[in-house]
């Protein structure tokens, strides 16, 4: 079952109760596909831990960690109280090897998980080559 937050129009935050993911887990790849393509941008709001867990029907603990994470890798200031979130301006960092490394381990999961759902390795490569021409039209 996937439940979604929608927080505008065009961006949203969505969670599949189904998935091995776990939910913390996916709201903070959610949000930070937002910050890095600039739909969220320093100075935003995002819903408050309890509004966002209220809304996806999970425990605030849950959101909380994400945020946390979040607020670790410098993309938001926690405000105390029922304010919520903001965006930050976050200094651009240079990739370590150890940066490709994890990455590799996270692609290889994310393949595994799609081919025990069914997907065949040509869909896989479909999938993977649209997003390749989307981070080259979207690179400075």
């Amino acid at each position: 079952m996937v439940i979604m937050y929608i927080m505008t129009r065009n961006l949203s935050v969505a969670v599949d109760l189904d998935s091995p993911t776990p939910a913390y887990r996916q709201i903070i790849d959610g949000l930070r596909v937002h910050f890095v393509e600039g739909n969220l941008r320093p100075g935003d709001r995002v819903p408050s831990v309890r509004e966002l867990a209220s809304d996806l029907g999970l425990h605030f603990n849950t959101v909380a960690e994400a945020y946390r994470e979040l607020a670790a890798e410098g993309w938001l200031r926690l405000d105390r109280g029922r304010r919520g979130a903001r965006v930050v301006e976050r200094l651009r960092t240079t990739g370590t090897g150890g940066d490709s490394v994890k990455l590799v381990r996270r692609l290889r999961g994310v393949v595994a998980e799609a081919r025990a759902g069914g997907l065949s390795v040509r869909d896989i490569l479909n999938v993977l080559a649209a997003l390749r021409k989307e981070l080259e039209s979207a690179s400075p």
